[in-house]
């Protein structure tokens, strides 16, 4: 009888610490997402700013995504007025300048990035014994944050 418990007691240790440990990871996870989500608003809104100071016709369009916080649940409307930032930087053709063209660049990384980490958070969060387990907590399941196709680099 002594042993069922010592094997009882085995396994509930077992399992205590694998659900600190990924408890611990995800914790991890969200605030690799906060901090991509951060750069990515950031990235967008410098991109905004560059577009309204190279082109002033489409400075209202860079103004209006611009104004617009990234944040979940805003993603929708954030998106459609990035589609049209990238529609007036679409229209120059080749004649894009540099600033432009880097500050397309680092949209394209932070947006990968960003979406990655959302990837890998979910991928954890959606464990059958992460969500038995209640290990999220209380935190939103982050979303994917997808606004169009980039132009292409000159």
């Amino acid at each position: 009888m002594m042993i069922w418990y010592i094997v009882l007691a085995i396994m509930v240790t077992a399992i205590a610490l694998w659900a600190y440990f990924t408890a611990q990871r995800l914790n991890r996870l969200h605030i690799r997402t906060d901090a991509a989500l951060a750069a990515l608003q950031a990235s967008l809104d410098r991109r905004a700013a560059v577009v309204a100071a190279l082109l002033p016709e489409a400075g209202p369009t860079a103004a209006a995504a611009e104004a617009v916080p990234l944040e979940y649940g805003s993603f929708d409307l954030r998106a459609a007025r990035e589609r049209a930032v990238t529609a007036a930087i679409g229209g120059l053709g080749d004649k894009r300048p540099a600033q432009i063209v880097d500050a397309e660049v680092r949209v394209q990384l932070a947006h990968r990035f960003y979406n990655d980490a959302v990837a890998d958070t979910r991928a954890l969060r959606l464990r059958p014994g992460t969500r038995l387990l209640r290990l999220g907590g209380t935190a939103p399941l982050p979303e994917f944050f997808e606004f169009s196709s980039y132009p292409p680099a000159s």
